[in-house]
């Protein structure tokens, strides 16, 4: 896809959709939008865009396409295993020194369909019982959304991180899948575009992991600031394993070990 063609389907697709693909990386967001055109067995851009002018049930599964999810329970487990060990603990503590404020106050940045939200209540119900918390979920993928409230169906690889023994106390007995009732209790879903809405504020622990790595690097420093702006002093980002936050100390972060971030 040339400079021309690219700069008028962002174009058409901010209008049609709200969607501003100049904070996504140029190169990997023209591949997916030509894999996009080949897949709709349209000819061009033009014939695409008059197609979805016509079929709203098109404009709502391309809308998803354009939000990328990748996203199982526990994905990358030892991290997870770390927030358990490390931070869980660490957060705990920093509320009691702060005995003004409430329970735990979690957010899962780009939620998905929600397993990283129900990873997080899973951990909870585990780690730490008896301790008051909150979990907004958010992403902007309407369809993940769904899915994520419905709380599945699930597949056998997006459970794969979960044991035997975590299968049969959250999750229905077969396939699909589907979280239990009792996992959503504390689980506020809302869509949210992460570059232009306005974020909460007094979080413990942001959950953001292989999101900020579509956007631009410009996009990166907004999203950041944003993010430190929204934790609490000694809460903690939690970002994928291959991510490093660069001058993270002009956002209020510090490194608090691999993937994870702490507001000083």
């Amino acid at each position: 896809m040339d400079a021309n063609v690219y700069a008028q389907v962002k174009s058409s697709i901010k209008r049609s959709l709200n969607i501003d693909l100049d904070h996504y990386k140029d190169e990997q967001m023209k591949r997916r939008l030509d894999s996009w055109l080949v897949r709709s067995h349209s000819n061009t851009w033009k014939d695409y865009f008059n197609l979805l002018a016509a079929d709203e049930s098109e404009l709502v599964r391309f809308r998803n396409y354009l939000t990328i999810n990748v996203t199982e329970f526990f994905r990358d487990p030892a991290r997870w295993d770390l927030v358990r060990q490390d931070i869980l603990p660490h957060l705990i503590k920093n509320s009691k020194d702060k005995p003004h404020i409430g329970g735990l106050k979690f957010w899962s940045a780009g939620c998905s369909i929600g397993t990283e939200a129900y990873s997080m209540a899973i951990l909870m119900e585990e780690a730490a019982p008896t301790q008051k918390y909150s979990i907004l979920a958010t992403d902007l993928d309407r369809g993940a959304l769904m899915k994520a409230r419905a709380r599945g169906p699930y597949s056998s690889e997006d459970i794969r991180g979960l044991s035997l023994t975590q299968r049969k106390k959250h999750l229905t007995a077969s396939v699909p899948y589907y979280a239990l009732e009792h996992l959503q209790k504390n689980i506020h879903f809302q869509e949210q575009n992460l570059i232009t809405d306005r974020f909460d504020a007094g979080f413990d622990l942001i959950v953001c992991r292989n999101v900020v790595i579509y956007f631009t690097t410009e996009a990166k420093e907004v999203l950041y600031a944003k993010f430190g702006a929204a934790l609490r002093p000694g809460g903690v980002l939690f970002v994928g394993g291959t991510e490093i936050i660069p001058g993270a100390s002009k956002f209020a972060l510090q490194s608090f070990g691999i993937s994870f971030y702490k507001k000083a």
